[in-house]
């Protein structure tokens, strides 16, 4: 028989955002280590001029 597929607030759910959210934050500390940069002049340079 299978298992009944859960949506919203599962455990399986809350592991993966944890480790995605981790994953995030690692590569925006190396991206600011590598660029010399913050996230937010990063994302401030995808923004059109006006």
């Amino acid at each position: 028989m299978r298992a009944v597929q859960h949506w919203g607030f599962t455990d399986q759910a809350e592991r993966w955002n944890g480790r995605l959210a981790m994953l995030g934050f690692v590569l925006a500390l190396a991206t600011e280590l590598l660029t010399g940069r913050g996230v937010i002049q990063q994302l401030s340079g995808l923004l059109p001029y006006r």
